[in-house]
């Protein structure tokens, strides 16, 4: 028989639903009087009125790609917060620039769920290879394995021989971090002959994970699953040994929008992933839009999934609704793409194309504009340091970028 992390799971969809809009109207109310922005956004709305995911329709969307700007109108996090800054646990900044809290209490992202459906237990030691430094994600997971009452070795990235070595040293049972850093680590323990015979599990999370990598990990007995998260909302959704789509975490309401408008999609239709975050108040994220593309796996609100959970299920990550791109595990914005513009007049245009395998992803920054070696250094210095990723620099003759508007293009192969 399946296990399960509590009995929100495998509540009955109607009992769920019940309660998930009575949270709603408990967590609206809040954030109309305690979040500047929700103040002003969602002025006039009853919140005792949302009793339909109808009534839920009608709200505005506040999207992942307006923050930066929002924030930099209001610092640090654009009045969307409703407890103060000097009263939360962690400020974050990740590429945008967008700026993320967490709060005080066990898991505040819920990863705890995720981690468990991926057989994550107490008393396994996870290997957490996501970063500590800037962003939340290292926090995210390693926050998830204490409610378990895992151990942590926070590992971060880089230094490749050396967590090879840790590994072997440490045999950990679990891995929390982006599947192609665990192929890496793999690939090179055996060609250290430091093999890591104990690790058997894995939660990944930010790329994409191909059938044929999964498949590669399973034939060295490790069991991958995958968890979709954001570092505003959270858990958003996982998988589990089902193995029918990714499970909604029970801390969200999840609806599929129309890209870039506020209409939901039909069930099956592919659309936006919006979010309203309930399962905490300091950070009361109604209908946000994450930028997203998802569907919803038909007649799964009324099908449980082969694991027992009764929540709806998405068909997973299926892209970006606006032409931000993830590569290794980082968001590119671009915003970003025009402040290197910005910084250097002698670049008339410029189009960042994401190529390789996912997992394996290369930057090129294509720039029309007098070629220089000087001026290709400075130009990949600042692109390093706006996106914090390493990219090659090609001046392209003036006129020979598409004229599509643009700015960011993935070409990368998702087989």
């Amino acid at each position: 028989m399946a296990e399960h992390f509590d009995s929100l799971e495998t509540r009955a969809p109607e009992l769920r639903e019940r309660e998930l809009l009575a949270a709603l109207a408990r967590q609206v109310a809040h954030a109309q009087a305690h979040a500047p922005y929700f103040a002003e956004a969602l002025r006039g709305v009853d919140a005792r009125a949302l009793v339909s995911r109808e009534a839920l329709a009608a709200l505005p969307v506040t999207r992942k790609a307006d923050l930066a700007a929002r924030q930099a109108a209001l610092s640090p996090l654009g009045g969307l917060n409703a407890t103060p800054l000097g009263r939360l646990r962690h400020v974050y900044r990740s590429p945008g620039p967008i700026h993320e809290p967490d709060g005080h209490g066990e898991d505040w992202w819920r990863v705890g769920r995720a981690m468990f459906a991926a057989g994550f237990r107490a008393g396994d030691l996870v290997y957490n290879t996501f970063s500590y430094h800037f962003t939340p994600a290292g926090m995210m997971m390693e926050s998830g394995a204490h409610r378990l009452g895992c151990c942590v070795f926070p590992a971060g990235v880089g230094q490749t021989e050396s967590q090879v070595q840790a590994l072997a040293e440490l045999q950990p049972q679990a891995y929390a971090g982006t599947p192609s850093f665990l192929k890496i680590l793999l690939e090179r323990a055996d060609e250290l002959g430091q093999p890591c015979a104990g690790l058997r599990k894995a939660l990944v999370s930010g790329e994409a994970l191909p059938p044929s990598l999964r498949g590669w990990f399973t034939a060295r007995g490790i069991q991958v699953r995958q968890m979709y998260g954001t570092a505003d909302v959270g858990l958003i959704a996982y998988e589990s040994e089902g193995a029918d789509g990714w499970v909604v975490d029970e801390g969200v309401l999840v609806e599929i929008v129309e890209p870039g408008g506020t209409r939901p999609m039909a069930e099956g239709e592919t659309g936006e992933v919006v979010v309203t975050v309930l399962a905490n108040g300091d950070y009361p994220l109604v209908r946000f839009g994450t930028g997203d593309l998802s569907a919803v796996v038909p007649d799964s609100a009324r099908r449980p999934s082969a694991c027992g959970r009764t929540n709806i299920r998405l068909k997973g990550w299926l892209g970006r609704a606006d032409q931000a791109a993830k590569v290794k595990g980082m968001f590119v914005h671009p915003g970003q793409v025009a402040e290197i513009v910005r910084r250097h007049p002698e670049v008339r245009a410029a189009r960042l194309v994401v190529t390789g395998a996912v997992g394996d992803d290369a930057m090129t920054l294509h720039c029309e504009g007098e070629a220089g070696a000087a001026l290709a250094e400075a130009v990949a210095a600042s692109l390093r340091d706006i996106t914090r990723l390493r990219g090659e620099v090609r001046f392209v003759a003036a006129g020979s970028l598409p004229q599509d508007g643009k700015l960011i293009e993935d070409a990368r192969r998702y087989d």
